[in-house]
């Protein structure tokens, strides 16, 4: 009798154990975007330049969008729509003059990066992604994913609105 119930404590303390690990360990799913699971590739700050953008209105930011090499491939190759496993990334910045230098240029005309606001991506898998294009999205604040579900679902509908011959990618190649 004493053995059975040293079992069943340890059976149960060991379920106790495993329940909490995830919450633990943060989850399984802290470094994916909400709905598509997408994630921060590592190293994607060191991928090549596709384009460079200025966003003007309620956003008024500056961007640098990066490409995997697969997506790079593609871009330079004209391939479309993108071979699954390309991965385009967009990092913003607040749009800000720079003082320092209009002081140089003796007239207002200078903007720079200022602080960081965000980093997009589009990963590439038309199976995974069927319902949106073959594309899956995320968006990270200071490398922490974006969990608003809302939000997300409001990144296909947006570039679904582009030509189909552009596979649903607004950044245009710029050698």
């Amino acid at each position: 009798m004493r053995r059975t119930s040293i079992q069943a404590s340890v059976i149960a303390a060991a379920t106790c154990i495993i329940a909490l690990v995830p919450v633990a360990a943060g989850g399984v799913d802290d470094e994916a975007s909400a709905i598509f699971g997408v994630k921060l590739p590592a190293g994607y700050r060191d991928w090549r330049v596709i384009s460079v953008a200025h966003e003007a209105g309620k956003l008024n930011d500056l961007r640098a969008i990066l490409g995997n090499d697969v997506a790079m491939r593609a871009f330079r190759e004209g391939t479309r729509p993108f071979p699954d496993g390309a991965i385009i990334a967009r990092l913003a910045w607040q749009y800000v003059p720079s003082a320092e230098n209009d002081a140089v240029f003796g007239q207002a005309q200078s903007f720079v990066a200022g602080p960081a606001t965000n980093v997009q991506l589009s990963v590439k898998d038309s199976g995974r992604y069927a319902d949106t294009g073959g594309w899956g999205f995320g968006q990270f604040e200071d490398g922490r994913p974006n969990r608003d579900e809302a939000l997300l679902k409001t990144c296909f509908p947006c570039h679904a609105r582009l030509p189909r011959t552009d596979d649903f990618v607004f950044t245009h190649y710029a050698p």
